[in-house]
């Protein structure tokens, strides 16, 4: 039989060798900066963080870089409030001034495990989601979860809703919705979805159906946000030009007492 003999020729990996040499490692954060990333004025706390970006080099410029960028904060950080801990706030950066990302509510969700100590056996689960506009031209989808209790002196260990009675709970909990979140701007749902009002609003409106537990807005998502207006972003930021840039920080006495000892 004919023998699988190579073809002979110069191996061009190997006759590569030492040509060019290797390539000096440079740390990517040499090139860029930090920006504060701001959050809108419904939150107590403004100052959420910071985030790196590349400087501006030839066409790429930084601010691009940092347009549309999504942070997700708990909302115990943002309102120094640590019973709210399981909902987590999504910003996006809409402008940037100076060192400044300005950013605007782009959703919210809940922590994985408050979903989870939430669902129990021997209670219904009941889900809806409204797509709905506000009158700012947001359009969001809004995802509401309940429990079904059990009535005041139920000896039954269950509490199963039927389900025709899910139907007109679901219902219900999608015409509040839609009336709660259609008839204010942005600004004035994120300040009703903080204390949870709709929910609150929801379990007293079903209870006539079955007594209703544990209601929550669980989900937020925007699907379309109206074209960018500068004047609505700085209306719900105000103005960061008196803000003093690198505040002096106090240093704890042992680290001066430790570089004395490290000097003498």
């Amino acid at each position: 039989p004919p023998s699988a003999t190579m073809a002979v020729g110069k191996n061009k990996q190997l006759s590569k060798k030492g040509k060019g040499g290797k390539k000096k490692a440079v740390d990517p954060f040499t090139k860029k900066d930090w920006y504060d990333i701001k959050a809108p004025s419904m939150f107590n706390v403004r100052n959420v963080g910071k985030t790196p970006q590349t400087r501006t080099q030839g066409t790429k410029i930084a601010s691009d870089g940092l347009k549309g960028r999504i942070f997700e904060v708990s909302l115990a950080d943002l309102n120094n409030d640590e019973d709210q801990a399981f909902r987590k706030m999504r910003l996006r950066c809409e402008d940037v001034q100076g060192k400044n990302v300005l950013t605007n509510f782009y959703g919210m969700d809940f922590t994985r495990d408050k979903l989870c100590a939430l669902v129990r056996k021997w209670q219904t689960l009941i889900e809806c989601n409204v797509d709905i506009k506000t009158t700012d031209g947001y359009i969001m989808r809004m995802f509401a979860i309940g429990f079904t209790k059990k009535r005041p002196n139920q000896i039954k260990r269950t509490s199963y809703a039927m389900g025709s009675q899910q139907k007109q709970i679901r219902k219900k909990m999608a015409e509040i919705i839609e009336r709660e979140a259609s008839s204010c701007d942005m600004k004035e749902l994120v300040a009703k979805l903080i204390p949870e009002v709709i929910g609150k609003e929801i379990e007293k409106a079903t209870a006539g159906i079955y007594p209703m537990q544990n209601v929550f807005i669980r989900k937020v998502k925007i699907l379309k946000t109206p074209k960018h207006d500068i004047t609505k972003l700085m209306e719900v930021h105000g103005d960061y030009s008196g803000e003093v840039a690198g505040l002096p920080m106090d240093r704890p006495a042992e680290e001066e007492a430790e570089e004395a000892a490290a000097e003498e």
